[in-house]
């Protein structure tokens, strides 16, 4: 059962599944939020846990930075393993005045400035959205819990350093929230394979003002965006 990138064998990996793009951030929840987690994959150190939350079975793995990264592991999740709820927790660069660093975007959508949907062959370009139903359920959740947080569109950027000064104005004039670097791939991938995806991003870091998280601050917000997607997985 074993794919070139994931090691797992049928049934290790569990239908829901929290995708953080490092590795050991992976670990880290493994660690401080499964019960009898195992690790199903060490394939280029890009670690992966199955476990318990709550009573209910869940993974989490690493997905690498951009896009052709959760591209890859987000197909072979679905196709080979059955995986039907991906939920991405990541960081994000806010591009709006209200969208505070700490504050926690869930994606509605995601757009780009990649050509990854072109492998679809389509007469124009369609929308990346997230799945409505645990879009909705992070709502609610958030509202329970009193987060600061915001629904909308996100820019999932094919580069992190971007020669063309100051580009992200364009797409805050369009209401972007903020810059990230997977979602889009996620979204299109669990679309076109009939599976449901979402992004869940704290806002690490703010392009307007140039204020950054702290290091105290930053687990401290990373860990309310865990738990929301652990919640709602």
């Amino acid at each position: 059962m074993a794919t070139p990138h994931i090691e797992a064998q049928a049934g290790e990996i569990a239908e829901s599944i929290l995708l953080p793009g490092d590795p050991l951030r992976a670990k880290f929840i493994a660690d401080n939020y499964l019960e009898n987690a195992v690790q199903f994959n060490r394939v280029r150190n890009m670690f992966g846990y199955t476990g318990f939350y709550k009573g209910k079975r869940l993974s989490v793995m690493g997905t690498g930075m951009g896009m052709p990264s959760i591209g890859i592991y987000s197909y072979e999740l679905i196709k080979f393993y059955g995986v039907k709820r991906l939920i991405r927790v990541g960081s994000a660069g806010s591009i709006q005045p209200e969208v505070k660093v700490k504050d926690v975007i869930i994606a509605q959508g995601a757009s780009t400035n990649s050509s990854f949907s072109k492998q679809y062959r389509l007469r124009g370009e369609i929308a990346a959205l997230s799945d409505y139903g645990l879009l909705s359920a992070a709502v609610s959740r958030a509202q329970e819990l009193q987060f600061s947080y915001h629904v909308g569109n996100i820019l999932s950027s094919d580069t992190f350093y971007d020669f063309e000064n100051k580009s992200w104005k364009k797409w805050a004039d369009m209401g972007v929230l903020g810059l990230e670097m997977e979602a889009y791939a996620l979204f299109l991938t669990a679309t076109a394979l009939k599976a449901q995806a979402l992004a869940i991003c704290t806002i690490s870091d703010s392009i307007i003002t140039g204020e950054s998280m702290g290091h105290e601050d930053r687990e401290k917000s990373l860990r309310q965006m865990i738990e929301l997607a652990l919640d709602i997985a």
